[in-house]
């Protein structure tokens, strides 16, 4: 029988906690006043509803691209291949300028920015945002989508990117 023990504020512990569920890995990013502007979450989700077709994200507070990114009229959500680990950190970086360097991507003519190769591809626009402690949650409508079965997503567990093991045979 699992024992639960008490939350006492312990951010290390509930960082290693909540790293033991896998996600998949989304770059959410747009054009913006001639700026290619781009987020990397691994708190992205799909079919939060079908109808509308609503996906979500949870952003920190703190961030200092959401509030340009959210000005967008599209974003492009682009969830990463399970090659796609360097160029995760390479737009997640604190450098801002060098975040699409060498990067093939696709602008829709909405604005959104879609990554190259990447497993899903979504062009979305911002349904809601709800306040949620040190985060704010996203809803986004979905008016445009392509996915790769061929493609596998990158996975982050365990503050590591993993790649799926095909199933047994």
């Amino acid at each position: 029988m699992t024992t639960l023990t008490t939350y006492e504020p312990n951010p290390q512990l509930l960082r290693e906690t909540f790293g033991h569920f896998p996600c998949g890995v989304a770059a959410l990013s747009a054009e913006v006043d001639g700026i290619k502007e781009v987020l990397v979450a691994s708190s992205f989700t799909v079919g939060v509803s079908m109808e509308p077709p609503l996906v979500m994200f949870a952003v920190q507070n703190s961030s200092t691209t959401w509030p340009a990114l959210r000005r967008a009229g599209s974003i492009g959500i682009s969830v990463l291949a399970e090659e796609h680990g360097g160029l995760c950190r390479q737009l997640a970086s604190k450098d801002k300028a060098n975040r699409f360097t060498d990067v093939a991507t696709h602008t829709t003519g909405a604005g959104a920015v879609l990554i190259a190769d990447s497993s899903v591809s979504l062009e979305c626009r911002i349904h809601a945002e709800y306040p949620a402690g040190d985060h704010t949650v996203v809803l986004f409508e979905v008016t445009a989508l392509h996915a790769d079965r061929a493609i596998e997503p990158l996975v982050f567990h365990g503050s590591r990117f993993r790649t799926l093991e095909a199933d047994a045979a």
